[in-house]
């Protein structure tokens, strides 16, 4: 789903976002509501970037990658913990790119969210390159989420990956067998 948002573009530099676990959910302006295979998500597209709501049977986890005021964490490149009986993985990464290639890159994400089932994409006002875009799905009884964060005005991209699965718990037979 692509929208175009009606707010101003809050979060201009990509060294001003942030990353936190377990936040409650914050305003919206625009949500797409999923089911993949039992567990339940909202992918939701902030004033300030993005935030994802999973709920299964297990537990849920909230993840926000924004500009967050008075927020002390900023944007890891990594990250792997346990949340309740998930674990928890979350990588990132900043893309510079000239203009031409900022340009093509971003109808290239565009495209790809904007149709999918699972994708919600939106597009702040001023200009048709700066979006935050999230797409979803789940393989092998984990929950995966891509995420987009463009700053044209820096040919800056940060891309974000998340994985959620459950923990594996330990065999109690040690690795020998015995």
């Amino acid at each position: 789903m692509l929208t175009t948002l009606k707010t101003a573009y809050t979060d201009t530099r990509a060294a001003d976002l942030a990353w936190a676990l377990g936040r409650e959910p914050l305003p919206a302006l625009a949500s797409l509501d999923l089911e993949l295979a039992g567990a339940k998500m909202q992918l939701r597209l902030l004033g300030a970037s993005h935030q994802v709501l999973l709920e299964e049977e297990q537990g849920s986890c909230s993840e926000t990658v924004a500009c967050i005021p008075g927020s002390s964490t900023p944007l890891p490149l990594g990250v792997a913990k346990r949340v309740g009986d998930w674990e928890y993985e979350f990588a990132a990464r900043v893309e510079v790119l000239t203009p031409g290639s900022f340009a093509g890159r971003a109808q290239e994400l565009l495209a790809l969210v904007a149709d999918h089932p699972h994708g919600l994409a939106g597009v702040f006002p001023g200009s048709p390159h700066a979006f935050t875009a999230l797409l979803a799905h789940r393989h092998e009884g984990q929950v995966h989420w891509r995420t987009w964060h463009a700053y044209p005005q820096d040919g800056h991209l940060v891309a974000t990956r998340t994985r959620v699965g459950v923990r594996v718990p330990a065999s109690p037979l040690s690795p020998s067998g015995v």
